[in-house]
């Protein structure tokens, strides 16, 4: 009887031993202490643009805590972040990108696309992937392992054009529109976009101009502007410029009367706060949601904005950077789960190939709680936008409002117009 006992309390152990590992394999992997996922991050939170940097700085971090606290991190690993301050210092850029790749980060993320510009010669040859919160048409044509969670600054003067055309312009003939943007990708990327677009949307482009970051007075250029008899001005820079050029334009008798257009690196809350009232009647571009927008990824954003940087509500820049650390755990999700943790874990080229081929390029339908327009994919065929949805707003009583759907932004292949890199 005891022999009898013996044996059947045997074959239910070794049924145990063998069912245990399928049910552990059934629930997914189970992380031990110690196992993260590094991601870098880097934003320009000293130099010219701490405007922009240091609430882009709280949304990513803010977003790391949400998502290892309530969302289980990536794939059941926590999210280890590794920030860096740029500074905007362009020779800092490529030592910090260095430091990704050596303390064992899967992708990393730059918050403007100058820092990816100088980030992507070293990343991509090595092969690293990486994502610019804001990017432009340079750093996506030709494709390499630089990916935008967003539109580029191209679509957004195509987006804007087709909206002056429908909504704003009744005049006769083409409308007289002057560029103004920095002397960097942000500026490149409206320029490359008007290049493409405006002959087909019927708009002439009279004058283009550019400007430093440090800019302090743009009266020179905007007189010239207002010489041409401009009808539309499209500012592609960062907040502090921007607003330079719009109180310079009203100063000068030019707005109200002609309509003032920016990208979305010049739009949000820090253009009004630097702008004041002189801002009233802009239009601008968004890549995400806005903060009075009734989705779940909103409600986190104000929770965890309130609760750790209430100086950052209704920042743009703050949500743009979320919502780009919530596109890089769902490429960490894929990545889990389609290659594994255990080949992540080995860093370098194998795993950036993983995250690369199984994270990034299999994104689909990701809606990101509602964060962007349309849903988070990998599209292929030329197209690393990982979303190709944006929406005009304009500002109103000191805050942005939207105007417009949000719209489709078309792929326009840069890399085979016969001007490109020219």
């Amino acid at each position: 009887m005891k022999h009898r006992k013996l044996v059947l309390l045997m074959i239910v152990l070794a049924v145990i031993l063998l069912v245990t590992p399928l049910l552990a394999s059934c629930g997914g992997e189970k992380a031990q202490p110690g196992q993260v996922l590094k991601v870098g991050v880097m934003t320009p939170s000293t130099g010219p643009v701490p405007s922009k940097g240091i609430p882009g700085q709280h949304g990513f971090a803010d977003a790391v805590e949400y998502i290892n606290t309530e969302l289980n991190g990536a794939g059941g690993y926590q999210i280890e972040l590794v920030w860096r301050d740029s500074a905007y210092d362009m020779q800092k850029v490529g030592t910090i990108v260095q430091e990704f790749m050596d303390v064992g980060c899967l992708i990393f993320a730059t918050h403007s696309s100058t820092e990816m510009k100088a980030a992507s010669g070293k990343s991509n040859e090595a092969g690293f992937p990486g994502l610019a919160a804001f990017i432009s048409t340079i750093n996506l044509h030709p494709t390499t392992h630089v990916y935008g969670p967003t539109p580029d600054y191209g679509d957004d003067w195509i987006a804007f054009a087709k909206y002056y055309m429908d909504n704003i312009w009744n005049g006769t003939g083409k409308p007289k529109m002057a560029l103004h943007g920095l002397t960097n990708p942000t500026g490149q990327g409206a320029k490359d976009g008007a290049k493409a677009m405006a002959d087909e949307l019927g708009i002439e482009i009279v004058d283009i101009s550019e400007h430093k970051i440090s800019t302090i007075d743009e009266t020179v250029s905007l007189q010239r502007m207002k010489d041409e008899q401009i009808d539309v001005l499209f500012i592609s820079s960062t907040p502090e410029p921007t607003a330079v050029i719009i109180k310079n334009a009203k100063d000068l008798g030019m707005f109200p009367g002609i309509t003032i257009g920016c990208a979305a690196a010049s739009f949000g809350k820090a253009l009004v706060d630097l702008g004041g009232s002189a801002t009233e009647g802009v239009y601008g571009v968004v890549h995400t949601a806005s903060w009075d927008d009734n989705v779940p990824g909103i409600t986190k954003v104000k929770e965890y904005c309130r609760k750790n940087n209430p100086q950052d509500l209704n920042n743009d820049d703050y949500l743009s950077c979320w919502a780009t650390m919530m596109v890089m755990r769902e490429i960490l999700v894929q990545a889990v789960e389609n290659a594994g943790y255990e080949t992540l874990s080995k860093g370098g080229i194998e795993a950036w190939q993983a995250v690369e081929e199984q994270g990034i390029q299999k994104l689909k339908d990701y809606t990101a709680e509602g964060l962007m327009g349309g849903t988070v994919r990998y599209a292929g065929g030329g197209d690393n936008r990982l979303d190709n949805y944006l929406r005009l707003y304009i500002i109103g009583g000191g805050k942005a409002v939207p105007v417009s759907d949000w719209q489709e932004a078309p792929l326009i292949k840069y890399e085979e117009l016969d001007w490109w890199g020219k």
